[in-house]
């Protein structure tokens, strides 16, 4: 039986949680958690969307992500199969590792927007030691809203929700921490958690339009590289960079699937394109020249 579409509707703003199958730890130390979170960094530049809070536990995680007019099951797949993947290696099994898709909610009104960040940063509350501090939790966005020092803060927006409670960010902060301490989720339970199998995710007003053409993206990496090259040409590894960065742009920015790619390039299988776009986003997280492409594109392409 096919899986049922994710619906559409006004907002972008959205509540995701995935959980591993019943028998497995999610993240059984902090180095699995390292990695996720440096996997999260890595689609978040490709795919350009935000994140307002995070919280990682021993069997799922929480994030509440504004797609920017990306397509969340396109990033989050990327996310939990790369994460599947290193840990299937790492501990020496092979199947799935997470339950189900990740679930995902709109979240549609102010009020639920600090309250589904809130109720993340609570998560860590039935730890023993977190119980009256999850601000000290770790593998929590709170860290960076309380103003401790975090090596993720860069993936985080902390500034949207602080603006609900004061444009002074020093009290900000502090009123934010104290609405967290005294937040009581039962009285919007049913808003905030998943108590259905059917998943939502839908896109808001102001929003990166991702409906560029797969030809400007071709002669702007052309133009960026300083070299003419044939997209089409299947056997020439000369080729095989330009190739790749092209096939990220057009899965991020021409919100292409890959049946899309496969009819613009031509002579490639799914497998193919595959490891072109695993190259490119490689590329792009690791070369200083491709590092800032995606905004240099998206820049460029307003200018002109």
């Amino acid at each position: 039986m096919s899986r049922t579409p994710r619906k559409k509707g006004l907002s972008n703003i959205h509540h995701i949680m995935s959980r591993s199958i019943s028998e497995l730890q999610l993240f059984v130390d902090f180095k699995d958690k390292d990695k996720f979170l440096n996997i999260v960094r890595k689609y978040q530049k490709i795919y350009m969307f935000t994140i307002y809070s995070y919280v990682l536990m021993d069997t799922h995680y929480h994030l509440q992500v504004n797609d920017n007019g990306a397509d969340i099951s396109k990033f989050m797949k990327s996310i939990n199969q790369s994460y599947a993947l290193y840990y299937n290696k790492k501990y020496s099994r092979h199947g799935h590792l997470f339950s189900d898709r990740f679930k995902s909610k709109p979240i549609e009104k102010d009020s639920y927007v600090v309250a589904a960040s809130a109720y993340i940063h609570n998560n860590p509350k039935d730890i023993p030691n977190y119980k009256n501090c999850v601000h000290k939790y770790k593998y929590s966005s709170l860290k960076v809203y309380a103003g401790m020092p975090s090596k993720y803060s860069d993936i985080l927006d902390i500034d949207f929700i602080l603006k609900y409670f004061s444009t002074n960010k020093r009290l900000a902060r502090k009123s934010y921490l104290e609405f967290v301490c005294k937040f009581n989720a039962l009285k919007i339970k049913d808003e905030l958690e998943f108590n259905s199998s059917e998943s939502y995710y839908t896109p808001m007003k102001h929003i990166l339009v991702r409906n560029f053409k797969p030809t400007d993206i071709i002669d702007f990496v052309s133009h960026y590289n300083k070299e003419s090259f044939c997209i089409h040409t299947k056997y020439n590894h000369k080729n095989i960079e330009s190739k790749s960065i092209c096939v990220v742009l057009m899965r991020s920015l021409c919100d292409f699937k890959f049946s899309d790619i496969s009819k613009t390039i031509g002579n490639l299988t799914y497998s193919n394109i595959g490891r072109l776009c695993e190259k490119g986003i490689s590329l792009i997280n690791t070369s200083e020249k491709y590092r800032n492409i995606v905004d240099d594109f998206i820049s460029y392409s307003r200018s002109a």
